[in-house]
């Protein structure tokens, strides 16, 4: 679904070959991305790793990298990926048809369907009773991505599965892990893809038909870039629901007035500035790559043509610089610099999917409970860079 964010440049779009944080940060397994990303920008917002990658930390460091597309390109990787490993008029063609998947007449069209999987999805849950968010939110995503793009809830077990295992390889750093989970999200693809092309007329009428009948430059798209476009949407979009449902439930759940303001009625605009703030202050969408196209001078220092450029946009998302105390909440103040979904020419696309799905969850986790607590018998647990969020989030449901 998206360009923006961190997971497609995970195993699930065959990173092996481009797996880059930088050096403090990698070194402090320990601490979380959020943590490592506030200490490195302290110390210095452009930082020049062991390895030769540069990470930028700052929010006008990595905003102006955002910005020009020309200077810092998205070619980074061996593999193909559509549209966010392409640039200029390439990614431009592509991106046109990406978009048109996005509307504001599509999202509104989907979203009775995403609604009524959040809602069937909660009432299975025990209330009162305990449940991890992450596990949770892992599990929304599948059945509302599928939803959208017309998979069989047969998949279900095996997309949770897989997004288990990429994870693993994504924290490994084994390149042969990743590309091998890789491969096998490629394969699950492929299942729904080529019988849609083989049937013609006869297929589905559902997204994921549409895509592998659609057309760039007056030609139709090949097999794989039907597989690159719907591994961006789905193979970093799973995780990436799990990991902000995560988020933003332990933020309720750590904000009990917060959670009265919202149960007592509030419009999906005033939602949507909520969440979105959320994920500022504790960003789960960590970096992206890039590569320098010409020498070119930021923040002081010179960054060489060739070298590859790791925009964090977890720590950018913190600069007090931009933003004062990082973990003040302030949804109005904050959304003009809060760039959680990308900013530029990459920005997320699937944006207003996303977030329908992470407001249609949250509504239907509010409406089946009088209160979401921290729970005191189960420890939190943060992901390990390059990952963000949490790896488990436990929380009571009253």
């Amino acid at each position: 679904m998206t360009e923006h964010r961190p997971a497609p440049e995970t195993a699930a779009t065959h990173a092996a070959d481009a797996r880059v944080t930088d050096a403090p940060a990698a070194a402090a397994s320990a601490a979380d991305a959020r943590t490592t990303g506030d200490e490195l920008r302290g110390r210095c917002p452009v930082a020049h790793g062991s390895d030769g990658t540069w990470t930028l930390t700052s929010h006008a460091a990595v905003t102006a990298a955002a910005l020009d597309p020309a200077t810092f390109s998205n070619a980074v990787s061996r593999h193909l990926q559509v549209p966010n490993g392409l640039d200029g008029a390439e990614h431009a063609r592509f991106r046109a048809l990406v978009d048109r998947f996005f509307t504001p007449e599509r999202v509104a069209a989907v979203a009775p369907a995403v609604e009524e999987v959040a809602a069937a999805l909660v009432a299975t849950l025990d209330v009162p009773g305990a449940v991890d968010a992450v596990e949770l939110g892992a599990r929304f995503a599948v059945r509302a991505q599928s939803a959208w793009l017309g998979w069989p809830a047969d998949l279900e077990d095996a997309l949770l599965a897989w997004m288990a295992d990429n994870h693993a390889a994504t924290r490994s750093g084994d390149h042969t892990r990743t590309a091998d989970v890789a491969r096998r999200f490629d394969a699950i693809i492929r299942t729904l893809t080529d019988p849609r092309r083989a049937a013609g007329k006869a297929a589905p009428d559902d997204v994921t038909t549409e895509l592998v009948h659609a057309h760039v430059d007056g030609r139709p798209l090949t097999d794989d870039e039907i597989v690159s476009v719907l591994r961006n949407w789905t193979g970093g979009d799973l995780g990436s629901m799990a990991l902000c449902a995560g988020v933003v439930v332990t933020y309720l759940a750590d904000h009990p007035d917060l959670q009265t303001h919202l149960r007592g009625g509030v419009s999906d605009r005033e939602l949507d500035a909520v969440l979105d703030e959320i994920l500022r202050i504790d960003d789960p969408f960590v970096s992206n790559r890039r590569v320098a196209t010409r020498d070119v001078e930021l923040d002081g220092q010179r960054i060489a043509a060739g070298d590859r450029v790791v925009l964090h946009w977890t720590a950018a998302n913190r600069d007090e610089a931009v933003f004062g105390d990082p973990d003040a909440f302030d949804p109005a103040g904050h959304a003009r610099d809060n760039l959680v979904w990308g900013i530029g020419a990459h920005v997320c696309p699937g944006r207003p999917l996303a977030t329908l799905e992470l407001r249609a969850l949250t509504r239907a986790l509010l409406a089946a409970t009088t209160a979401v607590e921290p729970d005191p018998d189960r420890a939190r647990e943060r992901e390990q860079p390059p990952v963000g969020g949490y790896a488990v989030a436990p929380v009571l449901l009253r």
